[in-house]
């Protein structure tokens, strides 16, 4: 696969579906994104496990991040005041908040507008 970078999420999530609808729509530089279930993964150095856990985002050095890491990435390379968010997020202490923020937010994303049951996670 070529296409990179791609932001990697759970297509079966209604709150993830429509959170990458959003960025679409508000992110002139938003990166290609593709629901995990569509992709090979083995190709993109990802597993199902991690694409399950949390979103994914590989850059066009092949690198993988995941969760917060990822939503960091993807701002900073969207550019303008976009970038300032991403970078702000890599921070030491405004990354420990991003990554607590991000956990919450895929705990309860069933919960938020958009979510379903379906976008419930497993409990472990």
């Amino acid at each position: 696969m070529n296409d990179l970078p791609v932001l990697v999420f759970d297509g079966d999530c209604a709150f993830c579906s429509s959170s990458v609808r959003w960025g679409q729509r508000w992110i002139r530089r938003m990166p290609r994104a593709e629901p995990y279930q569509f992709l090979d993964l083995d190709s993109l150095g990802l597993t199902t496990t991690q694409c399950n856990a949390a979103v994914q985002f590989v850059t066009a050095e092949r690198r993988v991040l995941s969760a917060n890491d990822a939503v960091s990435a993807l701002l900073v390379g969207a550019g303008r005041g976009w970038r300032v968010i991403g970078v702000l997020m890599r921070v030491p202490g405004l990354h420990w908040l991003s990554g607590v923020v991000y956990r919450c937010v895929a705990r309860n994303r069933y919960r938020l507008p958009g979510g379903t049951a379906a976008c419930a996670m497993p409990r472990h």
